[in-house]
């Protein structure tokens, strides 16, 4: 996991320890949905898989998972996971084998990459026949008036314009990335968590716009979020939940697109 790696957007490196303990899993409907397409069930290679996520639940149901990371950080908050084997490692550059995958995932991360060079690189490790499920989640809902229009005020006014410029394919749902690959047809699902208030504060600071705002004012905006939301969310645990967006297709030839 160590060594020097070519340049790369490296937004959640300085907040590896809260984007581990802040970010939601994902359901395991996806995951038996990504088994069933796959053409076997040997390797799948979890690409920019963060601190693992969505790894775990890939080993369950793959013999093996190569999860990679660009970030020494990240992957130092990753757990211990049977038949997983953690690589330092930019998504362009996997140093995987050719033709060695089942699968390829990317959970919330595609909209970080070079893609003309990512999709020549998954043309060159998926074995034939083999897929490409990438996801996204955008703004989170809660089931509460008072407490929507606070989140969305932050997320879009006090950091609004600390997002990078990638982020508008998270808004698109993806809609925005020319996908090379012939699509499959995904389920509908979405992400659903039970949190206190402290949870969703620890979520708003693992965002790159919240990192990007300290980094440039040299103060914490979560903290006036803070005092907005508590009055509203008390001691109460809310659910929180954000529809999932899913860019999926079989990869169909090896080479460059």
């Amino acid at each position: 996991m160590s060594g020097s790696l070519p340049d790369f957007a490296d937004h959640f490196s300085p907040v590896a320890a809260t984007y581990a303990a802040s970010r939601p899993g994902y359901p395991d409907a996806l995951f038996d949905w990504i088994a069933r397409v796959a053409p076997a069930r040997e390797v799948v290679w979890d690409c920019a898989c963060g601190s693992g996520q969505a790894t775990a639940s890939l080993a369950a149901r793959f013999e093996l998972v190569v999860a990679t990371d660009a970030s020494a950080e990240q992957l130092s908050h990753a757990p211990p996971i049977p038949r997983t084997v953690w690589k330092r490692a930019v998504a362009e550059s996997s140093g995987l084998p050719a033709a060695s995958v089942d699968a390829v995932t990317i959970a919330q991360a595609l909209h970080w990459f070079d893609f003309d060079a990512f999709w020549a690189e998954v043309r060159r490790v998926v074995r034939p026949g083999g897929v490409l499920v990438a996801w996204t989640y955008g703004p989170q809902r809660i089931d509460d008036p008072a407490i929507d229009p606070i989140l969305n005020r932050f997320a879009n006014g006090e950091v609004g314009p600390c997002w990078p410029a990638n982020r508008r394919h998270v808004d698109s749902g993806y809609a925005t990335i020319d996908f090379p690959f012939p699509r499959l047809d995904p389920p509908s699902l979405e992400l659903e968590v039970s949190w206190t208030l402290e949870q969703m504060l620890g979520y708003a600071r693992s965002w790159s716009a919240t990192q990007r705002y300290v980094a440039s004012y040299g103060s914490d905006p979560v903290e006036a979020l803070a005092e907005a939301l508590r009055p509203h969310w008390g001691s109460r645990t809310l659910v929180v939940r954000w529809p999932l967006a899913i860019l999926a297709g079989r990869v169909d030839a090896v080479g460059t697109p």
